[in-house]
């Protein structure tokens, strides 16, 4: 099943956090998704920071179709290919690349670009896009960047990542225009490595719960 972009955002909304995932070994996304879904976040977004995204892309959506999964860290029109083949739900890029947004809507596959100023907002706007990722969100000015940034551009749907964790994940939600923040921190690469189950499961009932 095809997601639009529509539904994406409202499957964002319900669980409000997306887990961005970095791997060295696909087969670990089975088990990692297995302890997001049981522990109440079938959503993940699994980046092209490992060369084996394509492979963890394909395995996550053959064993849990009903998951949420983007493709992040896009950078190439090659990778936006290999996402979709893999049956990537929609594509993540932490820029803005006219290029890449292009071919995702020829592909007719969801893209949420990153922004973090008025030019690459308006750019986005421009072709048609009004969901997008606020990148690198604490970096960039964080909750108060967005708040000056949703004065002139109220229609944005928004889903900062960079920098959030628990002491200020509330602080982005409680912004009506935000529907949901990325974050790493409780699906660390050490963790994964680790195959440490059990703390990944509790911290994501930890971040659900908070």
């Amino acid at each position: 099943m095809r997601y639009t972009i529509e539904q994406i955002i409202e499957k964002l909304q319900a669980v409000k956090i997306v887990p961005v995932i970095a791997l060295d070994n696909a087969q670990d996304i089975l088990p990692l998704a297995k302890t997001l879904v049981e522990n109440g976040l079938p959503v993940a977004e699994i980046t092209f920071r490992s060369p084996v995204a394509t492979q963890a892309i394909q395995l996550c959506k053959q064993h849990y179709p009903d998951m949420l999964v983007l493709a992040g860290t896009v950078l190439t029109t090659e990778q936006v290919l290999s996402a979709k083949n893999a049956g990537a739900d929609a594509i993540v890029t932490p820029g803005f690349n006219p290029k890449i947004v292009r071919q995702c809507q020829e592909l007719d596959i969801p893209i949420t670009p990153g922004v973090n100023n008025p030019m690459s907002i308006e750019a986005a706007l421009d072709m048609g896009i009004t969901t997008v990722k606020f990148f690198p969100a604490e970096a960039s000015g964080g909750v108060k960047m967005i708040k000056a940034l949703l004065g002139p551009y109220p229609d944005l749907q928004i889903m900062p990542t960079g920098g959030i964790g628990l002491h200020n994940l509330q602080d982005y939600l409680a912004i009506q225009n935000v529907i949901a923040c990325g974050g790493s921190w409780f699906v660390e690469k050490s963790f994964i490595n680790a195959k440490n189950w059990t703390e990944i499961g509790r911290l994501v009932r930890e971040v659900i719960s908070h």
